[in-house]
């Protein structure tokens, strides 16, 4: 227990803001848009599943109080309506953990866009569902993970996120159930978090083993309608896909009374309209009130058919849709799992947008493998007539591919008021430096190291809909290494890793998406970088270059006076 209390004890690194000079960006970069950097991840404790020596998994009835001061992977953002109040969510792991992917989900408050704390979204573990300090091992609500951060205001400030916690499915497990669909609330932007729906699932198979392949959840997401006098204000859309063997289907619940309750679960797809496997689901609400989906349909065998986005209208708070509109086809897909020369996995295809000002305005950026080359682009398309027709994907990344090819990808897009829209993403087009928090055998290495990068769009309502407002600009001060935390603790790896082993060879994890919102006065994104030293003590002596959370400012004054 002491050398718990002493890892707790750590604290937050590298939280002094730091604003670039106008000659900050690397030459790689046309343009110089001013920002800050701040860390925004912070250490919190909270109940978690330690992994027994020579095992992959955890085993039933050990969950206990422990640090999570480790990587913090994957976020998503959100500002309140009318305010710089921020709130980010993302994968917080647990203990020394991450590589048996041990983890649940945090809530970073932001107040005026300054972090303040880090929470463990509670309802989901043995310690936040005990009773007079009594830990709570009961299967659920202890579950071993809770995960894919996501989260929306409603025009009142309560935020909402809808939640997948699962039971660690991998190796020889014997936990059940495999997992389920909640929603979750907070009126205090995310220091506490209440379950929704009477504390009932959204969707769950109770009597599931972990280790079934049917009837598996995930990918699930929420959208709420903020628009101030809409005749559907302050509806929550939770929206998710069910997995079964070769089909995935997506689903819908509806909440008409801020998360109190939610109408029985429907399937909003069907084989027959897009094909058998539909996942990686967003939805927004445009300036009317209008609630649309977009998601990815995958070919059961990716050498044959190639992937599709699409993209549907509902009118009638989600109650049905319209026909399913192909955004974009043939989608180039990445291979393998882990992008070229390093072993993290790749993230999520595309990322959606609707508009807030202007009804029917409709923003999709993606990423798109090119075979011919060997790398990964970001590419942006939009629609001005509510869907019903798209324009020419336009390549988003301006870097010289021809003289040496880098990957862009895991491309965000936010639309914010006044017809503002960003899209950010992560670039590959520096040289890793030469920096403590850099592997000394990746120094100088190319299409390697990480940075984030952001373009913006100005949309005035016109039928071309949105421009773009300057070139790309560098939005990470620190151009930093995938392959950290490279350090053990305890004799374990650190790297978070999607396989569960340790070493971590292949699917490391740095996220598979990351935060961007957009508001009166700034473009705020929030994402993954390993530059800055934990005060953790890797058992080599020097600091555990964790995954942390960082938010990134960008005033809009300074993309341009339009914006």
């Amino acid at each position: 227990m002491k050398r718990l209390f002493v890892a707790v004890g750590v604290v937050a690194v590298g939280l002094l803001a730091w604003t670039p000079r106008s000659d900050a960006a690397p030459s790689l970069w046309q343009g110089s848009t001013s920002f800050t950097n701040v860390v925004a991840s912070q250490p919190t404790t909270g109940g978690g599943y330690p992994v027994p020596a020579g095992s992959r998994v955890p085993l039933a009835g050990t969950c206990r109080p422990g640090p999570y001061n480790a990587n913090h992977s994957e976020s998503w953002l959100a500002v309140k309506p009318g305010t710089e109040n921020l709130l980010g969510t993302s994968k917080i792991f647990f203990d020394k953990y991450s590589t048996f992917y041990m983890f649940h989900l945090g809530a970073m408050t932001m107040p005026g866009g300054t972090p303040s704390t880090t929470t463990q979204v509670q309802g989901y573990d043995c310690v936040s569902t005990g009773d007079n300090g009594m830990l709570n091992q009961a299967m659920p609500p202890s579950w071993t993970d809770n995960t894919d951060p996501n989260v929306a205001f409603d025009t009142r400030g309560r935020a909402y996120q809808v939640t997948l916690p699962f039971n660690a499915f991998w190796d020889a497990t014997k936990l059940h159930p495999d997992g389920a669909i909640d929603l979750s609330y907070s009126d205090d932007m995310g220091q506490h978090w209440v379950k929704g729906n009477g504390g009932n699932d959204l969707e769950q198979s109770p009597n599931a083993s972990a280790k079934q392949l049917g009837h598996v959840e995930d990918k699930q997401w929420v959208a709420v309608n903020a628009i101030e006098g809409n005749r559907f204000q302050d509806h929550v859309y939770a929206m998710w896909s069910v997995f079964n063997k070769d089909t995935t289907k997506i689903r819908i619940a509806v909440s008409r009374d801020r998360g109190q309750t939610f109408s029985k679960a429907v399937t909003m797809t069907a084989p027959s309209q897009t094909g058998p496997s539909n996942t990686f689901i967003y939805p927004s609400v445009d300036a009317a009130g209008d609630l649309y989906v977009a998601f990815a349909a995958f070919p059961i065998n990716r050498n044959r058919e190639p992937l599709t986005l699409y993209v549907a209208r509902s009118t009638d708070d989600g109650v049905s849709f319209s026909p399913f509109v192909a955004a974009v086809k043939g989608v180039g897909m990445l291979p393998t799992d882990d992008l070229p020369n390093t072993t993290f996995r790749d993230g999520i295809t595309e990322n959606f947008a609707a508009s807030p000002t202007y009804p029917g305005h409709l923003y999709l950026t993606y990423e798109d493998w090119d075979t011919q080359s060997g790398q990964m682009d970001v590419k942006f398309t939009q629609s001005t007539d509510f869907g019903a027709t798209w324009s020419k994907p336009q390549i988003v990344n301006d870097n010289n591919d021809q003289t040496k090819p880098t990957d862009q990808f895991q491309p965000s897009v936010a639309a914010g008021p006044n017809g503002a829209v960003a899209v950010a993403f992560y670039d590959r087009r520096a040289k890793c430096p030469s920096d403590p928090s850099v592997l000394p055998k990746d120094v100088d290495r190319t299409n390697f190291c990480i940075d984030t990068t952001l373009q913006a769009y100005k949309d005035t309502g016109s039928e071309s809909g949105a421009q773009p407002v300057g070139v790309n600009s560098r939005i990470s001060k620190f151009t930093w290494d995938p392959m950290n935390p490279a350090q053990k603790v305890g004799g374990i790896g650190q790297m978070a890793c999607a396989s569960a082993t340790d070493p971590c060879t292949t699917r490391a994890f740095i996220g598979d998406y990351f935060g961007l919102a957009i508001s009166n006065k700034n473009v705020y994104a929030l994402f993954v970088s390993t530059h800055y030293p934990s005060n953790v003590t890797a058992d080599d002596g020097g600091p555990v270059y964790y995954q942390q959370q960082v938010l990134s400012t960008v005033p809009r004054s300074a993309i341009g006076s339009a914006f």
